[in-house]
């Protein structure tokens, strides 16, 4: 990234939370005990876009409870402005959630704690870059069906068998390696190693590319089990790298491809943001990464759902 990208990016991301900042002036979520919790992992960095994203993704679905597990950087001002403005959240230590035998960090303490609570209650995992643009009734329709959904990696993301998943792996590296890729991603060694995963009890494992940034976990009694067999094998099969970040999405993944008749959001309107425009009946999208400051498109989306929340 050169100087005059940097700055650009800099003057982007104050524009952010320039932006974000007035959703302080909304009106507080009223939690509802309806056996559906929305679930965060967020720190003093992204308050404000997390209330963005949990409050636009609130007006829309009407459901649930707000549960946050603090990255350790949560400050008692930080505490006291979530108690407020999200109807006194249950926040959890990331220290307090132990996760061997899974690696530790990378988003495992997130995984595993959603899972715990996902024993009893609907939990949705929702990331701070997210912003709920428009209805959302695939997400509704899934909790009312007791069905477990992912927000897809790419539109040609699909639920598949091994053999599948191995197939596309294998294109998707060779192509990276004719454009001088030496070294293969995580996620992709894992899913080239796919068919030679075996989880007592799944006679037919499935997976999907999918997105761990916006997921909904069904009630199972099995809680973090499913999770922690699967890790236990994909470390078996690449070893320490099984510690890298990007494997608790691939473990997200792996879970809700293996949940009861999981749903698929569908790409057209559940999103990540790629640089490009967004469509205009999107419902939801995942501004991930350094492309959020792209176009200023992340700003606008903020600054129209903060528009169509109730004032305090």
């Amino acid at each position: 990234m050169n100087l005059v990208e940097k700055v650009s990016r800099r003057l982007r991301e104050g524009q952010l939370m320039r932006t974000a900042r007035a959703v302080l002036d909304t009106a507080p979520i009223r939690a509802r005990r309806d056996g559906v919790v929305i679930a965060s992992m967020i720190g003093t960095r992204v308050l404000l876009p997390y209330l963005v994203a949990v409050k636009s993704l609130d007006a829309r679905l009407g459901r649930g409870r707000i549960v946050i597990l603090d990255d350790g950087t949560l400050t008692a001002a930080d505490k006291a402005l979530l108690a407020h403005h999200c109807d006194n959240p249950q926040v959890i230590p990331i220290a307090s959630v132990e996760t061997a035998p899974a690696p530790r960090g990378g988003c495992w303490e997130r995984l595993l704690a959603i899972l715990d609570i996902a024993r009893e209650d609907y939990v949705i995992q929702l990331d701070s870059d997210i912003v709920t643009v428009g209805p959302v009734p695939e997400v509704a329709a899934a909790i009312e069906a007791g069905r477990s959904f992912t927000l897809l990696g790419g539109e040609d993301s699909m639920l598949s068998d091994p053999a599948q998943v191995v197939a596309f792996a294998k294109e998707r590296a060779a192509l990276l390696a004719s454009m001088g890729e030496t070294k293969v991603h995580l996620q992709l060694a894992i899913e080239l190693a796919m068919d030679q995963v075996a989880v007592p009890g799944l006679a037919a494992p499935r997976y999907v590319r999918g997105c761990a940034g916006f997921a909904g976990f069904a009630p199972d009694a099995a809680g973090r089990a499913p999770a922690l067999a699967f890790s236990a094998e994909a470390e078996r099969l690449v070893g320490s790298r099984w510690s890298e970040w990007g494997s608790e999405q691939v473990a997200s993944n792996f879970v809700i491809a293996n949940r009861s008749d999981p749903v698929m959001l569908p790409y057209a309107r559940y999103l990540n943001y790629w640089c490009e425009a967004v469509p205009a009946d999107a419902a939801l999208v995942h501004f991930l990464g350094t492309n959020r400051y792209h176009a200023g498109r992340y700003a606008a989306a903020a600054k129209a759902a903060i528009a169509g929340l109730p004032t305090a």
